[in-house]
């Protein structure tokens, strides 16, 4: 008998006694929707193939570092493209943080962890694994190694990854060094459903369907529609469908359809493959944790929250839509569960006292950075500057920040990166390592 085989057993019966209650709630949930009223059913037309993206569809045209998500000629402030360490530095020596590969997932509050990480690694000059085309990985397909971009000339490996993959985690093995910490975000499934859903309708098949039933009865909320008969909407065939149920689980890699037999043994991969999954109800804790983890100060972890909905765009969620989104989304509701239970685990691992004086220190951090850079934030689109607007869907509003004027040089560098948005951040980073701009994905 060995630890690691002791381990293993504790980890099969925590992961056993997890599936137990489980099965429990998600009995209880069909049961809850059994007895509600009974759905209608509703025809739809096809539509055609819609590819997902966090922040834009990966046809969307690569837009130049100079003015990039530009729709008119306006004066911002430039980033430097070039390593500049007088331009945007703390100044204190230590070393540099081991590899990192981050797990971006979709509508957990993923784009804000991002941009703390491109600030990371562009104040260490760490070397990202970008995507060979566009913003990512070749989403919906699971990750390849020859999905990324070349090593540029005088780096040795790659130090940061942190763009929007479907994890195939063998292969993500074969772009990392050995000894990469590995990061993910997971959110409570009913609000990441729900932003999913309101942020994607128009590209995902399956909401589009459901979305022109809901206008043509002229009844509730489209989420509602779906989510009363979402088979009828949903065909796990068409590969545009991959975020219509059980996303995160889609994300992780998992099989996001059903349940099945490997589910137990893919959990154990993740959870010995992570180091650290966050939690996004939880929010400056998972950071405090990842501080330690990357021997981070206070200051380096503060931020602000990007790619946030107007307040109008967010559906309110009925009980009997409740009960319906937990039982098609069972699978996330396990996922959640499971990790959650391991996320406390390790905050008890830390240390909750220390725990808590670590978050009032990053919360104070955070308000200083903000009062500092933040002329206001919750600022439409119409009233942003092209460097500083997020990229636009045609269901949601998302909402920017507008930096102070009368800022350093230095300041001014660190406040922008701290409100820029995903696609700009990117794209000024790709050029900053490469020299040129990003490829567009391939037409035909």
């Amino acid at each position: 008998m060995t630890l690691r085989w002791l381990s293993t057993q504790l980890w099969r019966h925590r992961v056993m006694g997890l599936l137990m209650a489980f099965c429990v709630t998600l009995l209880l949930m069909l049961l809850a929707t059994q007895s509600l009223q009974h759905p209608s059913h509703y025809g739809g037309h096809k539509v055609e193939k819609g590819a997902l993206s966090d922040n834009a569809p990966p046809n969307t045209p690569v837009p130049s570092h100079t003015a990039p998500n530009s729709r008119k000629e306006v004066q911002t402030p430039n980033l430097q493209h070039q390593r500049d360490p007088n331009g945007y530095t703390f100044m204190r020596t230590r070393r540099s943080p081991p590899p990192v590969a981050f797990l971006k997932t979709h509508k957990t509050g993923s784009s804000t962890v991002q941009n703390l990480m491109f600030r990371l690694g562009e104040k260490e000059n760490l070397t990202f694994a970008f995507p060979y085309y566009a913003y990512q990985f070749s989403y919906p397909d699971r990750f390849r190694a020859d999905f990324v971009d070349e090593l540029p000339p005088g780096s040795s490996q790659f130090d940061m990854l942190c763009s929007h993959m479907r994890l195939d985690l063998g292969q993500l093995k074969q772009v990392m060094p050995k000894n990469t910490i590995y990061i993910t975000l997971l959110r409570d499934p009913l609000h990441t459903f729900e932003s999913v859903f309101s942020y994607y309708t128009s590209t995902v098949p399956a909401f589009t369907l459901a979305k022109k039933a809901a206008d043509t009865a002229n009844r509730k909320s489209a989420l509602s529609v779906f989510l009363e008969a979402p088979e009828s909407y949903w065909d796990p065939t068409e590969p545009g469908n991959g975020l219509a149920r059980n996303p995160m689980s889609f994300d992780l890699g998992l099989s996001s359809q059903e349940w099945n037999a490997s589910w137990p043994m893919e959990l154990t991969q993740l959870e010995e493959a992570f180091q650290l999954v966050m939690i996004a109800e939880h929010f400056d804790e998972s950071l405090v944790l990842l501080g330690a983890l990357l021997q981070l100060e206070p200051e380096e972890l503060a931020y602000v929250h990007l790619n946030v909905r107007a307040p109008s765009d967010i559906t309110p969620i009925e009980d009997d839509t409740k009960a319906r989104l937990w039982a098609w989304n069972s699978l996330d509701v396990l996922l959640y569960n499971l990790f959650l239970q391991v996320f406390w685990e390790k905050a008890e691992q830390y240390g909750l006292g220390r725990l808590k004086r670590e978050v009032n220190l990053l919360r104070a951090s955070t308000q200083r950075l903000r009062q500092k850079c933040v002329a206001r934030g919750g600022v439409p689109p119409g009233e942003l500057e092209d460097l500083v607007r997020p990229w636009q869907t045609d269901t949601v509003t998302i909402l920017g920040y507008k930096v102070r004027g009368n800022l350093t040089l230095q300041e001014e560098g660190l406040c922008v990166r701290l409100v820029l948005p995903e696609l700009q951040y990117h794209s000024h980073l790709y050029f900053q390592q490469y020299g040129h701009d990003m490829r567009s994905i391939p037409t035909d």
